[in-house]
């Protein structure tokens, strides 16, 4: 089983410099999607449709704006829209999807750049979605793989400047304290279990100053397995070469 989640910065414009072809190509069993900025009504998922995906969408209330997309060939048996709590929920933050033997939550994280007030909210929404994943286990849901945009980096390696990053939003020390609690509660890291403590892989770029292209980057875009999964994990790793976004897509194979 492939997954991939790919933060598209507006699925619309992404279609429009050849996503679909991509996907295509690559067949992912099942993709989940960040920032998609657009509503139902505004979407049009035919060409997923089309290639034999069930297509399941937590647009954000506000138009333009954040939103979640899973798209899967393997027909879910349960499938749940947002985690229950309004302020997060009207911004599409999380969608998941219960397959037999795992439980995929695509999971779009606030980024807190755009000011304190939005910093402030996003380390309210970690607290909460820690809690919310502590209550998902207790209810039993099949073992989580929790992917997408988290908009936070672990460790020094998942970032280009990690001292002249040391306060600044994604890389804050109250936000890799949090990452290292959530690693602790029983997720593993799959990047790095498959790739150790190797540096310089990156899952977004600035668009300023040829960023990509010098490969000054953050690791932002994550799979967490819970630690049951573990003996599972076929394989994880970052598609730099996919162009259709500032991000790139991060993908993981579970037995």
């Amino acid at each position: 089983m492939k997954i991939i989640s790919y933060n598209v910065n507006g699925l619309r414009s992404a279609l429009s410099k050849g996503l679909l072809d991509w996907v295509a190509e690559t067949a992912p069993d099942v993709l989940c999607l960040q920032e998609i900025k657009a509503s139902r009504e505004a979407m049009d998922v035919s060409g997923f449709e089309a290639l034999g995906y069930h297509a399941y969408l937590h647009p954000a209330q506000k138009p333009g704006y954040s939103g979640v997309a899973t798209f899967t060939k393997i027909e879910p048996a349960v499938v749940v829209y947002g985690c229950g709590q309004t302020c997060y929920d009207d911004e599409g933050r999380v969608l998941r999807l219960d397959f037999d033997n795992v439980s995929v939550l695509n999971t779009y994280m606030p980024s807190g750049t755009s000011g304190p007030e939005r910093q402030s909210f996003k380390v309210e929404w970690l607290h909460f979605f820690r809690e919310y994943v502590t209550g998902l286990r207790a209810a039993k849901v099949p073992p989580l793989l929790i992917g997408g945009d988290f908009n936070c980096c672990q460790t020094a390696i998942d970032l280009h400047n990690p001292k002249a990053n040391q306060n600044s939003p994604g890389y804050t020390p109250e936000e890799r304290q949090w990452f290292s609690d959530f690693l602790a509660d029983g997720f593993v890291d799959t990047f790095r279990h498959h790739h150790g403590d190797a540096p310089g892989h990156y899952s977004w770029w600035s668009y300023r100053a040829g960023s990509r292209q010098r490969n000054v980057g953050w690791r932002l875009d994550h799979w967490l397995a819970e630690a049951a999964l573990q003996p599972r994990l076929a394989g994880a790793g970052l598609l730099p070469d996919a162009v259709h976004s500032d991000h790139c897509p991060a993908w993981v194979e579970v037995r």
